[in-house]
């Protein structure tokens, strides 16, 4: 049988992981460690935009410098893209050209994006969180 200060600190314990808990649920992951993320684990950005080295793998020392696209349509497409441009600092974008690719599937001219982009249509926060973490300039 537990004595009351066994209970107390059990009690006390408790109350620590739940109130921990509620704390880590009610502050969202940093826009930039989010960004990382979906750049790196959901949209897998690096297949593209990032450079091969000679055995085919990413050339790290390039990661999301822009790229020749690696791999072509069985049959052909009209409006295939051959190269993914630099995303790494979006030197060349405003951050509402990159919020309508991603939010909207929209390029910077206005068109659609072409294949072999994909129409990722993700919410306001993801695309900011991705956009912080491009333009940090902490990619790899």
């Amino acid at each position: 049988m537990m004595n009351s200060r066994t209970n107390r600190v059990l009690a006390g314990l408790v109350l620590l992981i739940v109130v921990t808990g509620l704390a880590a649920a009610s502050f969202p992951q940093a826009p930039v460690a989010r960004g990382e993320y979906l750049v790196e684990q959901v949209a897998k950005c690096g297949e593209c935009h990032t450079p091969r080295d000679g055995q085919g793998g990413w050339d790290e020392k390039q990661w999301l410098m822009g790229a020749p696209i690696w791999f072509r349509p069985v049959q052909p497409v009209t409006d295939w893209g051959y190269l993914a441009p630099r995303l790494a600092g979006l030197p060349n974008f405003t951050d509402e050209q990159i919020r309508a690719v991603l939010e909207k599937g929209t390029g910077p001219n206005g068109l659609p994006i072409r294949p072999p982009m994909h129409i990722y249509n993700m919410t306001p926060e993801d695309a900011g969180a991705i956009i912080a973490y491009l333009r940090a300039g902490k990619a790899r």
